[in-house]
C-alpha cells in the first residue's frame, strides 16, 4: 500500500479482467470477445474518420451516434445515451441513480464489477441469491431498496430472464431505478428496450463489444426515459465531456448500419454455442441453458480448477472463478468453429486422462 493513497484507494479491490498472457500463443476463450472481425464497413468508416479533423474535439453530445441508435431501436434521441463502453456507462449509472443511504440489490452470482462500483461510490449492497439452477428469483427483489441491477443474460451463468419477469420486477419497484445490463442480449434474448415506454424507472445498458465485434473500440449505450438520460449526462459532464473519440463515433454508426453483417455473425456464434454445448455434455459436463456468447460448464467428477490448469497447459484459456457456489464451473467464450474444435479435443484428452 502506498503512503500517497487515499483511504478510499487503499480500501478498493479492483475488478480483475481475464488474463492476457504473452508467453505464447493461446486460444483465447476467456474474455467473451467475438471470434469474428467487425463489419468491413466499420473499418472503412474509421479509416475515413482518421483525417485532419482529429485535431478537433469530437462532438460531446455524440449526436450522430445517438440518432443512429435511436433510429435502430425505434426511440427518440432523448431516450438514448452513448458512452465509452458499457462499463463506463454503468459507472455513471451507479453515481446517477443509487443513493448511499439506501441498499442496492443485485444477484449473488453476477458481473463482479458491480461490487467494485458499489465500493467506489460508498453504496450499501444486498446480494440476492440465485436459486439452485442459477435462475434470478424476481420475487426476492423487494421494493425496500435503493435500486436494482441485473445482467440479462446473467454473467457468468449465461441464463436469460424472460421479459415478463422483468415487467414484474419493474412494476414491483416503481420508485427505484432498475438497470438491465444487456451485454449479451443479442445472442438469444429479447431486449427490454421496448419496455422503457411503459416504465420510466427502467434503464437498459448495451454494448457493441460483443455482438458487434468492437471490444477494442469501447462503445456502449443506455436507453431509458428522458429523465434518466438527463441524469447520466449530468454525471458524464461532471467527469469528462468528451468520452467518445471521432474514430469510435464513426465506427459505431457504421456498425449499427450494417445489420446484415451483425445478424450473420451472431447466428454463427449461436450455432457454434449450441453444438459445443451438446459436445461437452457428451464428455460428462453439465451446462446451463446459455443465451450468451459463452457457456458455463461443470464436470461431474473432475475439479474445475484442474481442468482450467490443464487447458492452459494445452494452450487454451478459459475463465475460472474461485468463488462460492461457482468454483466447480468454467466460463468458456465461444470462438470460431476451429477454435472450439481444438477446445473439445483438449477436453477429450483431459477427460480421458
Amino acid at each position: 500500500m502506498s503512503k500517497f493513497w487515499s483511504p478510499l484507494t487503499a480500501s478498493l479491490v479492483p475488478y480483475v479482467p481475464g488474463e492476457q498472457p504473452k508467453d505464447k500463443t493461446y486460444i483465447k476463450l476467456n474474455t467473451n470477445e467475438n471470434p469474428y472481425p467487425p463489419s468491413p464497413k466499420v473499418i472503412d468508416a474509421i479509416k475515413g474518420a482518421a483525417n485532419a479533423d482529429l485535431r478537433l474535439y469530437p462532438d460531446p453530445t455524440c449526436e450522430g451516434l445517438v440518432k443512429a441508435a435511436a433510429s435502430y431501436y425505434g426511440l427518440r434521441a432523448e431516450q438514448v445515451f452513448a458512452g465509452n463502453g458499457s462499463d463506463e456507462i454503468l459507472a455513471f449509472a451507479f453515481a446517477a441513480f443509487f443513493d448511499p443511504a439506501k441498499t442496492v440489490l443485485f444477484p449473488d452470482i453476477t458481473y463482479s464489477f458491480y461490487k467494485v462500483y458499489a465500493k467506489l461510490y460508498g453504496l450499501q449492497t444486498e446480494l440476492i441469491a440465485l436459486d439452485e439452477q442459477f435462475n434470478v428469483q424476481v420475487e426476492a427483489f423487494h421494493s425496500d431498496n435503493g435500486g436494482i441491477i441485473i445482467p440479462n443474460p446473467n454473467a457468468p451463468t449465461a441464463q436469460l430472464l424472460p421479459l415478463e419477469d422483468i415487467r414484474t420486477l419493474l412494476a414491483s419497484n416503481p420508485d427505484q431505478v432498475v438497470i438491465i445490463d444487456e451485454a449479451y442480449i443479442d445472442f438469444g434474448g429479447q431486449s427490454a428496450v421496448e419496455l422503457i415506454h411503459d416504465y420510466p424507472n427502467l434503464l437498459v445498458v448495451q454494448t457493441l463489444s460483443k455482438s458487434r465485434s468492437l471490444a477494442g473500440l469501447r462503445v456502449g449505450f443506455a436507453f431509458g426515459s428522458e429523465e434518466l438520460i438527463d441524469g447520466l449526462n449530468r454525471i458524464k459532464n461532471s467527469f469528462n465531456s468528451y468520452t467518445m473519440d471521432r474514430l469510435a463515433l464513426a465506427g459505431a454508426i457504421a456498425a449499427l448500419e450494417d445489420d446484415a453483417y451483425f445478424r450473420d455473425t451472431t447466428e454463427k456464434v449461436i450455432a457454434t454455442r449450441e453444438r459445443v454445448t451438446e459436445q461437452v455434455k457428451e464428455l460428462g459436463f453439465a451446462a446451463t441453458d446459455s443465451k450468451a456468447n459463452f457457456v458455463f460448464i461443470s464436470h461431474k467428477t473432475i475439479a474445475a480448477k484442474d481442468i482450467f490448469v490443464q487447458l492452459r497447459d494445452k494452450g487454451v484459456l478459459v475463465r475460472y472463478f474461485d468463488q462460492p457456489r461457482i468454483n466447480e464451473y468454467l466460463r468458456v467464450s465461444i470462438g470460431t468453429d476451429e477454435e472450439m474444435d481444438a477446445f473439445i479435443r483438449a477436453l477429450q484428452e483431459i477427460v480421458g486422462e
